[in-house]
């Protein structure tokens, strides 16, 4: 493993940053209504940033894990409002891994032009255990399990088609994405799995049956919305229903858990910098008081928690299969340094006034979405065998000879 960025890797991030500080994005996020699409289609036109882990032979860069990292770490220190994590991280990989030849013929060049803007919906309202980062997939009781709730699928007749029927909350960029992907049920309980559907709303009238809603969200710079779905016409992903949409979701997971470990630690970051920026007004101005070297060793505490998950983001960038705990320590990083931020500039996030609760918001958001940081940590442990075969997870039924989180002799696990 060579530690050290490449040169291409540095052209990325310095090209990115010149063109989010250009633009402002960071303070333009304040109070969004979309985000900002000559912005969006100039990252697409010079960077290819839609494409950049996509193959070249559909008009990507042919990049892997890391440039991501790279990319998604500078639009989390602007605070970006973009459709890209849930284009290129999420629903891009899906159409790569599954789609018929037709189908990514037909669907990544445009995602990877910028032309078009995907969003990956998941009943049951939790990304992270979607993704297989908080819970187990198999079975599909994360979605309904083929029981009440979730979304259903049921051939729509002779044509090949298929109708959906249900919803899904908390869809990234759900409310503007040109293609849905979809994961409904089939087959009916008790013989139903989790396939992944398409719906285009790209076109001059949205498809029949289909209610979009932008919800309310904590942090105004990752829109959420809920897809409602009455007898939906939509496409199956795939070749046909034997393709395995589980595996296909948590090899997302695995590679998702890099990126936004990258996002949450650059937004980490530039939280400590600014926060470092504005003691150091203070204290140049004389209004810190007494308690300056206090809030030096404070600071230079987050610094270390932050680099520390930037390193373990780029570690997982080399094993995905560290993914998990990587964004589980890049989630709590910015939990940490968010809140101290709040502090140090005297509360001021909380007035709703000052750049410090966008990050605030962003933390919160974050491990509403994708965490909490105790189950990506608990089911990271749990798939690497490190409580003993036959034991549960940390927050699950009880281990063999002690009362749940605890060891043998009842002593507590770590």
């Amino acid at each position: 493993m060579d530690a050290a960025f490449t040169a291409e890797q540095d052209e990325i991030r310095r090209t990115l940053r010149d063109l989010l500080a250009e633009h402002d994005a960071g303070r333009a996020a304040a109070t969004p209504d979309e985000y900002d699409t000559a912005l969006w289609h100039r990252l697409s036109r010079e960077l290819g940033l839609p494409g950049l882990a996509l193959p070249k032979e559909y008009g990507g860069g042919g990049h892997g894990p890391a440039e991501l990292a790279v990319a998604l770490e500078e639009t989390g220190r602007a605070l970006l409002p973009s459709p890209l994590l849930a284009t290129a991280v999420l629903a891009a990989p899906l159409i790569l891994a599954l789609g018929t030849d037709e189908q990514r013929a037909a669907l990544l060049p445009p995602l990877a032009a910028g032309e078009l803007t995907a969003a990956l919906a998941v009943p049951g309202g939790s990304l992270s255990t979607a993704l297989g980062l908080t819970g187990d997939l198999t079975g599909g009781a994360w979605a309904g399990g083929g029981r009440a709730g979730g979304v259903q699928a049921r051939p729509a007749g002779g044509d090949g088609g298929w109708r959906l029927y249900g919803e899904a909350a908390q869809v990234l960029d759900g409310h503007s994405a040109g293609l849905l992907l979809v994961a409904a049920h089939t087959g009916g309980f008790p013989r139903s799995r989790t396939l992944l559907f398409l719906v285009r709303t790209d076109g001059p009238q949205p498809p029949a049956g289909l209610v979009r809603t932008r919800q309310t969200s904590l942090d105004v710079t990752r829109p959420l919305a809920r897809i409602e779905l009455r007898d939906t016409e939509a496409e199956l992903l795939g070749a046909d229903d034997a393709v395995d949409a589980i595996a296909a979701l948590a090899a997302t997971g695995r590679t998702a858990a890099v990126a936004l470990a990258a996002e949450a630690a650059g937004a980490a970051a530039s939280a400590l910098e600014r926060t470092a920026d504005h003691v150091g007004e203070r204290e140049k101005s004389g209004r810190a008081g007494g308690a300056f070297q206090a809030v030096k060793l404070r600071l230079a505490d987050l610094y270390v928690r932050v680099r520390s998950a930037r390193s373990a983001a780029y570690y997982a960038a080399w094993d995905p299969e560290s993914g998990g705990l990587a964004l589980a320590q890049a989630l709590e990083a910015l939990r940490i340094t968010t809140a101290e931020a709040v502090q140090l500039h005297g509360g001021a996030g909380f007035t709703w006034e000052d750049e410090a609760r966008l990050y605030f918001n962003r933390a919160a958001s974050d491990e509403l979405l994708l965490g909490p940081v105790h189950r990506l940590r608990d089911h990271a442990a749990e798939r690497a065998g490190l409580f003993g075969q036959g034991q549960a997870g940390l927050f699950g039924q009880e281990r063999a000879g002690g009362p749940a989180g605890c060891g043998p002799a009842g002593q507590v696990a770590v």
